[in-house]
């Protein structure tokens, strides 16, 4: 903190640390339901009641490891959620520019309650898959509203902490629905209800959290709310002089307020380094084969040889490294910066994947099960490729797309980023199960070859954004860029910025 840097002046109260923690329950929404979902899949009452030719198929011993659980409308269930989250989340994007941040956050959370409640009383397929796009939509709205908001009520000191705050929450998820399957599991024969029902927790207290958080000021000036922006300023820095933090925002706002088409402007020259590393962000997220684990965390143990209850467990032991592992994100994002946890992740990564391959391809056949430390090994693997991840790949991924648009392009290429992410998501989601069928042990190869291409990307590609402010980065990170600064010339973005 200097003289010359008047901005960084804030203090956290809290009431601020409220809006983060309450904000942050639309990754538990999101993560909850990636971690619920493989369980669910695995449980016999939902087998027999939805997909009764995979549950026979499953009882049969001599039924092949890789194939027993490929099926499309199985894979469906799980992956319809992102398709509607990427359709919808262009929807997000209109909504928090015309709407502001803040009630688009409240319909994430009532759309994803209307999942829950579909879902939980579910008695057909239709009435199941509806219910996962009801699912879908609010994690749309939740995917492209959250982020933004905790990005531009975050300090620049502490932005990276409070944006991976987000991703925090959906590791916790992903352990709460651990949990949640565990103890489901033997609750004959509706445990699979409990479970998605279950879902309308976090939903409701985002609902209610939504009421109590602020707008965020880039919103409330953006929309021409100067003076509630300026107080929402003081508010959430706890300082009354927000003098110069305030110009720097309105004049972002002025400029932003010149672009009539901010979808039209992405498509500009000098809007494609952000553009281009947002989008690159999460798709390289997803060819971690980071949800194909999460999501089959379940079946990928019970392939291995452990019984329903015991890769349950398994998969409580992956969520708490995942939690314990974000909050090493969280301390060392600001610190450390960005390009140097990415870098290390995915040394570790490409490891663990290439082990976790070896390993099955040679000692894992058709039909039988793992010896058992080998199967223990394999655990231990998962665990390390998913430590490295959630301090990494899985909170930067998030965070970086949030960060580096300017305001007048900010939802609408975060909206991008997050149907990105939907879509490969959607597709690892849909493809997973037939993948390990087909490509068996070698599905880990292919994923440890992305692993390596990400590496590439990082060290050639990606600037670091550690301590730069959102509305300087064109200015101080991709006009400085050997490779981004060439998208850029002097007389280009006023020329730009006066389109209609």
């Amino acid at each position: 903190m200097t003289a010359v840097d008047p901005i960084y002046q804030s203090k956290v109260t809290f009431y601020v640390l409220s809006c983060w923690i309450l904000a942050a329950f639309g990754g538990l929404m999101f993560g909850y339901d990636i971690g619920i979902s493989g369980g669910v899949t695995g449980m016999d009452d939902f087998l027999i009641k939805f997909f009764p030719a995979i549950h026979e198929r499953k009882l049969h011993a001599k039924e092949n490891n890789y194939c027993k659980y490929d099926d499309q409308l199985l894979q469906l269930f799980t992956s319809s959620l992102y398709l509607a989250a990427l359709v919808s989340s262009f929807g997000a994007s209109k909504a928090c520019t015309v709407l502001g941040r803040k009630p688009t956050i409240l319909m994430a959370s009532t759309l994803f309650m209307v999942g829950a409640a579909l879902s939980a009383a579910a008695e057909n397929k239709l009435m199941l898959i509806l219910g996962r796009i009801f699912f879908g939509i609010g994690v749309g709205f939740g995917n492209e509203a959250v982020p933004v908001f905790l990005t531009e009520i975050a300090p620049i000191q502490h932005r990276g902490a409070v944006n991976i705050l987000f991703q925090l929450f959906v590791t916790i998820g992903i352990l709460i629905a651990g949990l949640v399957n565990y103890g489901t599991a033997n609750m004959h024969p509706n445990g699979w209800r409990a479970s998605l029902g279950i879902a309308a927790i976090p939903a409701l207290v985002l609902f209610f959290g939504s009421m109590i958080i602020t707008e965020t000021p880039t919103s409330l000036i953006e929309r021409g709310n100067d003076l509630a922006g300026k107080e929402a300023l003081r508010t959430i820095r706890g300082v009354d002089n927000v003098d110069a933090e305030y110009d720097q925002i309105k004049e972002a706002c002025e400029q932003a307020k010149l672009v009539k088409k901010p979808f039209k402007k992405l498509m500009k020259r000098s809007s494609m380094p952000p553009l281009i590393i947002a989008i690159a962000m999460q798709v390289f997220q997803q060819f971690t084969g980071i949800n194909a684990i999460m999501f089959y965390a379940p079946v990928l143990f019970q392939t291995c040889g452990f019984k329903t209850n015991a890769s349950l467990l398994s998969t409580v032991i992956t969520g708490l490294v995942n939690v314990g592992s974000t909050f090493v994100s969280i301390y060392a994002v600001d610190k450390v910066g960005r390009r140097k946890l990415l870098l290390q992740a995915c040394v570790q990564m490409f490891i663990a994947q290439m082990a976790i391959g070896v390993i099955l391809a040679v000692h894992l056949k058709a039909t039988g099960t793992l010896d058992k430390n080998l199967a223990a090994i394999v655990v231990v693997l998962v665990c390390l490729f998913v430590m490295s991840f959630a301090w990494s790949w899985g909170p930067l991924g998030w965070l970086i797309p949030s960060e580096t648009f300017p305001v007048e392009t900010r939802t609408a290429g975060f909206a991008f980023a997050v149907s990105s992410n939907m879509l490969f998501t959607f597709l690892i989601a849909q493809a997973f199960l037939s993948m390990l069928c087909h490509m068996r042990a070698y599905i880990f190869f292919f994923f440890s070859a992305w692993i390596f291409v990400m590496g590439l990307f990082v060290v050639f590609l990606l600037p670091e954004t550690k301590g730069i402010p959102i509305d300087a980065m064109v200015d101080r990170v991709w006009k400085q860029h050997p490779v981004w600064k060439k998208f850029f010339s002097d007389s280009e973005p006023k020329s730009i910025e006066m389109e209609a």
